[in-house]
């Protein structure tokens, strides 16, 4: 079911990287009572910007910290440049 517009401004976006614990991270929000939502790493900036969220927390999977940093993902520049 779709929540209305004001519920989800100000929650949290989880990128979704591969990690194991994705599901965990956005589930422990909403225990919160903080809106969230899980969407791809590669999400354009557009869709994460839509949703207005208060912080973005970045879900890695396990060949992001064991492979050269280069190497493993990264989210659009423009996600870090919010501030």
């Amino acid at each position: 079911r779709e929540l209305p517009s004001m519920a989800r401004l100000g929650g949290v976006v989880v990128l979704d990287y591969g990690s194991q614990y994705t599901q965990l991270i956005a589930r422990r929000a909403r225990e919160l009572h903080i809106y969230s939502e899980i969407i791809p790493g590669d999400a354009p900036l557009a869709r994460v910007k839509a949703l207005e969220p208060r912080s973005v927390i970045l879900s890695g999977g396990p060949h992001s910290v064991s492979q050269i940093a280069a190497q493993g993902p990264s989210p659009v520049p423009a996600v870090h440049r919010r501030g």
